[in-house]
């Protein structure tokens, strides 16, 4: 099994690229996000491989981190209907990061957003994954408690109050979310929501 390729970029195509290795060269899957942060043609780069082997052919599918290359096992591995196409195309959309949120928070619609992802599969997604999306959530580790709570409606009603105030004007649930966050750590946990909405606000002005 190819686990990782290092060498230079040959082309780079719609949604896969052709790195070659010493001479050989590999066609590799990607989502469009990956695809878009690889350098350019003659370039070395380095990616992370998930290989797939099957009776008529074998896949390559390149990852630029090791994170972004779990989300798109626990997507095939834990969730009904959800291939590799289904899989790249959630990660094409949504950073690992902003996949954890989006499962914390249950936006369902946010999931939807990536190519052939209807409501159905969107909502399995965020209802299989939710106790998995803490340990995978990346740099947005620090809020996904919130997060969860809000998304489960279990938050303190002074914070849930707050976030729906930032929602009102515009942003959207997880920009609130993580400025409510922040805000938390300045106030402390026993503050209102007048006061976090402030300190949310000024957090959103940074």
């Amino acid at each position: 099994m190819i686990g990782k390729l290092k060498g230079t970029i040959d082309e780079i195509a719609e949604d896969h690229c052709i790195i070659d290795v010493h001479g050989v060269g590999y066609v590799a899957y990607c989502s469009t996000r990956t695809l878009a942060n690889l350098p350019g043609a003659g370039e070395a780069a380095v990616l992370l491989i998930e290989t797939y082997v099957r009776e008529d052919m074998i896949r390559l599918y390149g990852f630029g981190s090791a994170l972004e290359r779990e989300w798109f096992r626990l997507l095939q591995n834990n969730v009904q209907g959800v291939g590799a196409k289904v899989a790249l195309a959630v990660l094409s959309t949504l950073s690992p990061s902003e996949l954890a949120n989006a499962i914390a928070l249950r936006d369902i619609a946010m999931v939807a957003r990536a190519p052939g992802v209807g409501k159905k599969v969107a909502e399995r997604i965020v209802t299989e994954l939710k106790s998995k999306a803490p340990a995978y959530a990346g740099e947005a580790s620090g809020t996904i408690g919130l997060k969860q709570e809000l998304g489960e409606g279990v938050a303190p009603a002074p914070i849930a109050d707050a976030v729906s105030a930032l929602v009102n004007l515009g942003y959207s649930r997880d920009v609130a979310a993580t400025a409510i966050a922040g805000a938390i750590k300045a106030a402390g946990e026993g503050a209102d929501s007048a006061k976090l909405i402030r300190l949310g606000l000024k957090e959103l002005a940074r």
